[in-house]
């Protein structure tokens, strides 16, 4: 049996490498007979750099630039030049990721963490660069980008004749409910106060007034929107990791595929990985099976989306504490009892 192993990260425990490896190692002890490829994958939000650098190669560039928080962090961005066009790949996690902010502190930073970190990557980036791709997703922030914006001014950024394009990994819109603070903020440490008060500071932003209800506006905590401002073109993240990392080719050569991330929700079905992959998956008639740390899609929405079954670590090792303790053994284990279920 052919086996494509294809996830995304598992929140702050594993990787998509580490994850891809966790259930491959899992499904070989299983069933050592069977094909096993592996495939990480990413949606825009973390792994995003690491992902496209080992598909596509090309060049990492580091640079220190301004956190949400306002210290400086260490950020990368990936430059590839193909048939001379030369393209610049930022992950925005890198400068205003959730993971960059305590966990004790995000109650009292979530109104005012900011994307400053975002705008000096693409600055940097800026002049050598035809095309720059800005990844959105895992963000810490919800400032609608204006921490962005306000850096790209200061540093006088002329980005006429450069094509933006904003990967982002949810369809969401700016406002409302299904918007950038009210479904995000609360992840983020927001209160019900709290996201009523930044639900508000970006309604108030008539810079994004004409990108309010575009589909991944509200990605990155309304960081798409501020993109799309900018005049960048909104494209799939996980389309856009699928179709550079050559996943099609490796599902014309698979039985059946195994996707997971660190919580299969009802976000995921938003326009996030599982469902990229699941729908290539559908698309060639193959069986696509997920893994996911935690999972609370009921069968139907799965069902709908093209999964086949959903499969939780933490129910298999017994909770979410052993889950997280022990992230890559808790995954082989899972993985080598769908292996066993799927494999003939």
């Amino acid at each position: 049996m052919r086996v494509l192993i294809a996830p995304d990260c598992f929140g702050g425990t594993l990787t998509a490498r580490e994850a891809a490896d966790a259930i491959a190692t899992g499904w070989r002890e299983a069933k050592p007979d069977d094909v096993v490829t592996q495939r990480p994958l990413a949606d825009g939000g973390p792994g995003f750099i690491d992902v496209l650098h080992a598909a596509i190669g090309g060049d990492i560039r580091y640079i220190s630039v301004t956190g949400p928080l306002g210290d400086l962090v260490e950020a990368r961005w990936l430059s590839v030049h193909t048939d001379g066009v030369r393209v610049a790949y930022i992950e925005s996690a890198e400068a205003c990721g959730l993971h960059l902010i305590p966990a004790d502190l995000r109650p009292q930073t979530c109104e005012t963490a900011t994307t400053q970190g975002v705008g000096e990557l693409i600055a940097a980036a800026a002049g050598d660069n035809d095309v720059i791709t800005v990844g959105l997703g895992g963000s810490g922030t919800t400032d609608g980008g204006a921490g962005m914006l306000a850096a790209l001014t200061d540093a006088g950024v002329d980005l006429t004749g450069t094509s933006l394009v904003a990967a982002s990994d949810v369809e969401n819109p700016l406002l409302g409910p299904h918007g950038a603070a009210h479904t995000f903020g609360p992840q983020k440490g927001a209160s019900p106060e709290a996201v009523e008060r930044l639900e508000a500071k970006l309604a108030a932003m008539d810079v994004l007034k004409p990108v309010f209800d575009t589909p991944g506006a509200g990605a990155a905590g309304g960081l798409g929107a501020a993109l799309l401002s900018l005049g960048a073109t909104v494209t799939s993240g996980a389309g856009l990791v699928r179709a550079l990392t050559g996943l099609d080719t490796a599902l014309d050569e698979a039985d059946v595929v195994i996707t997971g991330e660190g919580s299969f929700d009802w976000q995921s079905l938003r326009g996030k990985l599982i469902t990229a992959v699941a729908g290539g998956a559908a698309e060639r008639g193959i069986p696509c099976l997920a893994i996911a740390g935690q999972v609370t899609v009921g069968r139907r929405e799965m069902g709908a989306a093209g999964v086949h079954a959903a499969y939780s670590v933490s129910e298999h090792v017994g909770s979410v504490h052993k889950s997280i303790a022990d992230a890559r053994k808790s995954v082989i284990a899972t993985a080598g009892h769908v292996a066993r279920q799927w494999s003939r």
